[in-house]
């Protein structure tokens, strides 16, 4: 029995504050004068807070139905001076992010099985290593799965990865199957006793419809191997990519069965607003940020951290 994904580290709050301080200025400059204190609650500054929110990427429905909140809210009197916002929008944007059925249980599975998926670019190979990372160091047996045979140059990164984390890769030439490479991965490790395989898969754009077709034939390969797997399904998102993430990620979980996501390069951004945007519409929790390039930069994600990091 192995419990899923444990609860955040206190060291989390410094580390999210560093990687969304690009969009924390973008949101807390005109914020600051805006929600200071003795300011009505009016259409003005309603507006105001719109730009600022649309502009962090929050996206133009999350940011209609805070807005409609708030206003019904100040209608209400139940909010009556700007002052009163900052703690409703906290309290508003925390909710949405963890609104989510969290699947922080515990799941019966020798091993678990972990698929991760994204297009090129994301950072996924990285991520890959990363939550190896942090397996191992939670005392666990891990076993990755280059399912990547598309790009010799994936299977060399991967192995990097294992190499550094001293644990063991499946693999096979490039060109093959990769339904045959996961067949490979569930018997070697069901063989070893191992507690968790991590499948990486090729990077394919969410338009190519028979590469979605070959990510469900290895889905089915591994159930066949292995009870209920993949029992978790990490989509790796840019979070530069901003509303386009928003694009891929309704695909991935049409075709994919995306269970969490990790959103990358979120230092790189202003526009670290998405992942509201993301979990409101496709009701997905985001299990990891990443939070810089070293292999301790993986993080589990904390929707009041965040949004506490965001705006205070």
């Amino acid at each position: 029995m192995i419990t899923l994904f444990g609860p955040p580290e206190p060291t989390l709050t410094e580390r999210l504050k560093k990687s969304v301080s690009r969009t924390r200025e973008v949101l807390t400059m005109p914020l600051g004068e805006l929600l200071a204190g003795g300011q009505k609650i009016d259409e003005a500054l309603l507006k105001k807070l719109e730009t600022a929110l649309l502009s962090a990427d929050l996206g133009v429905r999350t940011t209609r139905e805070v807005l409609a909140a708030l206003r019904e809210e100040a209608e209400q009197q139940k909010i009556t001076d700007s002052g009163q916002v900052r703690a409703e929008l906290k309290k508003k944007l925390s909710a949405i992010l963890s609104a989510p059925a969290a699947r922080n249980g515990t799941v019966e599975a020798a091993p678990l099985v972990i698929f991760v998926v994204g297009v090129n670019g994301t950072g996924k190979t990285t991520t890959i290593g990363k939550l190896a990372n942090r397996l191992r160091k939670e005392n666990r047996t891990v076993l990755l799965c280059a399912a990547d045979t598309f790009r010799a140059a994936a299977v060399e990164q991967l192995e990097i990865w294992a190499r550094r984390n001293g644990i063991e890769m499946i693999r096979q030439k490039t060109g093959a199957d990769p339904a045959a490479v996961v067949f490979d991965g569930m018997a070697a490790a069901r063989a070893r006793g191992v507690d968790v395989v991590i499948v990486d898969t090729a990077g394919r754009l969410h338009t190519k419809s028979n590469l979605m077709a070959e990510l469900e034939k290895m889905k089915r390969t591994a159930a066949k191997q292995v009870a209920g797997a993949p029992h978790e399904v990490l989509l790796v998102l840019d979070a530069t990519t901003g509303q386009n993430g928003l694009a891929q990620a309704r695909e991935f979980t049409e075709h994919a069965g995306v269970t969490g996501l990790v959103l990358t390069k979120l230092d790189g951004t202003a526009k670290g607003g998405i992942a509201v945007a993301i979990v409101r519409e496709l009701e997905l929790p985001i299990r990891f940020v990443g939070t810089g390039e070293q292999i301790d930069d993986l993080v589990p994600f904390d929707a009041a951290t965040f949004v506490n990091s965001l705006l205070d």
